[in-house]
């Protein structure tokens, strides 16, 4: 999924193309992407794009009028700009037709998640942004106050548009991975030195990773915006993440829980129960440090779940 930087850089490309230019024609090749029915997408056709932003992950388009054409790409989706009304095939959702080119929306996969709205006035803008902080203007007391809001692991806190804007699944791993700590740590656990290592890493990988987009994005418009590119060109290197969230005592708990799982027999199988001392693994496997109620089952069911008083 496009996250900051990759969003960061489609605005860079897409400035020069668009902004001062006239949107021609909006065609959809897909009904399901446009979200919105009021006001209609002929509305925006002959007008001039005047602004760009980015909302959290989505990219706003600003027409006269007060219009926005609001893009968003969730995992799959992809733009690209051909030639002067392009023919929009294959994967091709959407075409933005402009004077100079056109700009195709196309999304890979069966499953249709990306979106687009057409919204009308600032308050329409503001509704549909999560509200996620933003790092880069943000300080470390509100970077804290942000993900300390509940306690959660700091991937799902990451990850959390309402929490902090633009940050997804592979940033947040290069982020993490910048600051040695484990995903699964909890935001209500971390000490005053991994908050500060924690807010320093995530600007820093943003930084970072914005500025390598951006110059990409200068010289060509970013065709392959992808966080898996694997032809030696600037992504995050999740490679190297997996060994070092496996070496956690909680990974390695885990890894013993499922070994013992796949060793007891379905209940609505076989009437036996696991060995007493099998009990003791299971429970310390999924719950360390924790105690089960005797009115809680440890094996529910055909999967097979571990329960404990985890909540």
């Amino acid at each position: 999924m496009p996250e900051l930087p990759d969003i960061t850089a489609y605005l860079i490309a897409l400035e020069p193309r668009i902004v001062g230019k006239t949107l021609e024609r909006v065609r959809l090749k897909s009904v399901f992407l446009l979200r919105t029915a009021d006001p209609p997408i002929t509305a925006v056709e002959g007008r001039t794009v005047r602004e760009l932003r980015r909302i959290g992950k989505r990219i706003a388009i600003g027409v006269d009028g007060d219009f926005w054409l609001v893009i968003h790409l969730m995992i799959a989706g992809r733009l690209h700009w051909r030639p002067p009304e392009a023919k929009l095939s294959g994967r091709a959702l959407a075409g933005f037709d402009f004077l100079d080119g056109t700009l195709v929306l196309t999304e890979a996969g069966s499953k249709r998640r990306a979106a687009l709205h057409l919204l009308r006035g600032e308050q329409a803008l503001r509704d549909i942004d999560p509200g996620g902080i933003e790092i880069l203007s943000s300080d470390l007391d509100a970077f804290r106050a942000a993900l300390t809001a509940e306690n959660r692991t700091l991937k799902r806190a990451l990850t959390d548009p309402r929490l902090v804007s633009g940050v997804g699944n592979a940033y947040s791993d290069e982020i993490l991975h910048a600051a040695g700590l484990s995903p699964i740590a909890l935001t209500h656990k971390l000490k005053p030195e991994e908050w500060e290592r924690l807010f320093d890493a995530t600007r820093s990988t943003l930084e970072l990773w914005i500025a390598r987009l951006s110059s990409e994005a200068r010289r060509k418009f970013p065709e392959g915006v992808t966080a898996f590119r694997r032809d030696g060109s600037a992504r995050p290197l999740r490679p190297a993440l997996p060994a070092m969230w496996y070496a956690h005592p909680a990974h390695s708990l885990r890894r013993q829980r499922n070994q013992l799982l796949s060793r007891v027999p379905d209940r609505r199988q076989a009437p036996c129960r696991p060995q007493p001392l099998a009990f003791a693994w299971l429970r310390l496997a999924a719950n360390p440090g924790r105690t089960r109620s005797p009115q809680t089952p440890l094996i529910q069911g055909p999967a097979r779940v571990v329960q404990g008083s985890h909540r």
